[in-house]
């Protein structure tokens, strides 16, 4: 069902079964999959790309115009992958020729008044709280919940099965499993909750525990607790996981409790 009143132009493709409400404006080079619907007032731009089964409610604008002033008019995306929210008056910005798109995954939950700028890759299962900005080229993995009002800078990766405290200002990378918080922030334990929820098993939930503490109580410096995570722990999913995204950060990881 597309009302009357709504704006759409005539070369936007748009699916079967898509309800597009009154009062809402489709600039012609968008595709919108089938069963997604677009609530009263939502804005969606050249460049657009939504799934299947997504809702956009009303006051969200996706693929607007990047806040870069690098950007010089470029051809490029914001793609919204399926079953995925984008809930009121939320932003998801297209690309810059740095990456060429804006992307936000599967089943992800971007609450209202949030913020995704141009170049960020957010994948799937993951939640963006109300009113928390995300800046250009940050990376947040599978199953990261950003809680309201947090704060990302750009070129910040979080890694996947991260709970962060609302209200924080995250400048370094946050590693895999971790719970932060506090102000600044700190690494304030595992996602214990997060982890169970997601059928992690008594075993990997000590393992990852203990590999943190290597990390952050023991006196090490970064490249120290590498080493001694490296001999010490088997390899294993959840050890890889952690070892690969601290060795491959260049901002540096969020620091440790200094109450630890």
């Amino acid at each position: 069902m597309h009302s009357p009143l709504a704006v759409i132009h005539p070369d936007a493709r748009i699916g079967n079964d898509v309800f597009v409400g009154p009062f809402v404006v489709i600039e012609k080079d968008v595709v919108i999959e089938d069963n997604t619907h677009i609530f009263p007032h939502a804005v969606i731009l050249d460049g657009a790309r939504i799934g299947k089964r997504c809702k956009i409610f009303p006051g969200a604008v996706i693929a607007g115009i990047p806040q870069d002033l690098k950007f010089k008019g470029e051809t490029t995306t914001a793609e919204i992958g399926e079953d995925t929210t984008i809930r009121e008056c939320a932003t998801v910005n297209r690309g810059t020729a740095a990456k060429g798109r804006t992307t936000v995954g599967n089943n992800c939950l971007v609450m209202a008044y949030s913020h995704i700028a141009h170049d960020c890759v957010v994948k799937n299962h993951v939640i963006i709280g109300n009113a928390s900005q995300i800046a250009g080229e940050v990376e947040i993995d599978d199953y990261a919940i950003i809680s309201g009002g947090s704060l990302v800078h750009q070129f910040t990766r979080i890694s996947k099965h991260v709970m962060i405290q609302g209200g924080s200002r995250i400048g370094k990378d946050i590693p895999p499993y971790t719970l932060i918080g506090r102000d600044p922030i700190v690494y304030c334990g595992i996602n214990i909750v997060g982890l169970r929820r997601r059928g992690f098993t008594n075993e990997q939930v000590y393992l990852i525990q203990d590999i943190y503490r290597t990390l952050y109580t023991r006196g090490l410096n970064n490249t120290d607790a590498i080493k001694c995570i490296e001999v010490e722990y088997e390899p294993s999913v959840e050890r890889d996981l952690i070892l690969n995204f601290i060795k491959s950060s260049n901002r540096g990881i969020v620091r440790g409790s200094i109450d630890e």
